[in-house]
């Protein structure tokens, strides 16, 4: 008997992916191996991190889920699963399928020796690899993906990002951004997509000479160390929610690093881990 894995599709997962997944040829030799098997193979390489080669014998050979998983990668398979899977699941939580508005953030990982494609130094996060441009809905849902090199800006990442997502996208009309996108992003979406665009800004601080100034002025001891910059991860509005999205695909250990060769490998795996997460979540409802 085949040993299961927590990854696995259940009957319920596997009724709601079925319909989206090629069906059997009409023509040429049969399938040899199941396709639910097959995604298994998928959805357990991503969660575990392992490579090809490593998969385990209890699922296909490593070169058939290979080929799979390419062959639904240039299709676009994936992204139209999520799409899908997204309608499905903002309908079931009483939203329109087709959101009006989203947040934009990236995220910069670093590359292994593999990724040979569209490799570039992020100066503001001192990382050397690629960034991973999100478009979420206000639920964390991933609108559209964009892989590039971490030495592309964001106001011009936003730009690669946007072209390929407005035509599927009729309704979204505003957008929530964070600073980094100040400047010619932010023009650039509202002159030639019409988008309205707000800039969520971290909370001002006073300066640590403008406080001591305060507290001499008081006769009060002046605390140095109370004065330091304070550093750290900050809970903005609306913008929390592509963060808590970047959490949830950190959770497979195939996306700690950028290990793919391809910019669209590592597209395909962020659909890919966001259908995972919703197929779940369709069928427990």
């Amino acid at each position: 008997m085949r040993r299961r894995y927590p990854t696995d599709l259940t009957d319920a997962e596997w009724e709601c992916i079925e319909p989206h997944i090629a069906s059997a040829n009409k023509r040429g030799r049969p399938k040899i191996y199941s396709l639910r098997h097959v995604l298994n193979a998928i959805f357990y390489l991503l969660r575990s991190g392992c490579a090809w080669r490593l998969l385990p014998r209890e699922f296909p050979p490593w070169r058939a889920v290979y080929y799979w998983f390419r062959k639904w990668r240039i299709a676009g398979t994936f992204e139209r699963l999520n799409s899908a899977l997204r309608e499905r699941l903002r309908v079931r939580l009483g939203r329109n399928p087709h959101p009006s508005a989203g947040i934009v953030d990236s995220q910069s990982a670093k590359t292994s020796g593999a990724g040979s494609e569209a490799r570039g130094y992020d100066g503001g996060k001192k990382v050397r690899g690629r960034k991973r441009h999100l478009l979420v809905d206000t639920e964390g849902l991933v609108l559209k993906a964009k892989v590039h090199s971490a030495k592309v800006p964001d106001q011009d990442g936003i730009k690669l990002l946007l072209k390929a997502a407005r035509e599927f996208l009729p309704r979204l009309s505003h957008l929530w951004v964070d600073a980094g996108y100040q400047g010619r992003g932010k023009e650039w979406a509202e002159r030639e997509l019409g988008l309205s665009v707000e800039v969520v800004r971290r909370t001002p601080r006073p300066t640590p000479e403008k406080v001591a100034r305060l507290w001499a002025k008081e006769g009060r001891e002046i605390d140095w160390q109370k004065l330091l910059p304070r550093r750290g991860f900050e809970v903005l509005p609306k913008r929390w929610v592509v963060e808590r999205t970047f959490a949830w695909l950190s959770q497979n250990r195939r996306m700690s690093k950028d290990y793919e060769r391809l910019c669209a490998t590592g597209e395909a795996f962020v659909y890919a881990a966001m259908s995972r997460l919703m197929v779940r979540r369709l069928a427990r409802t």
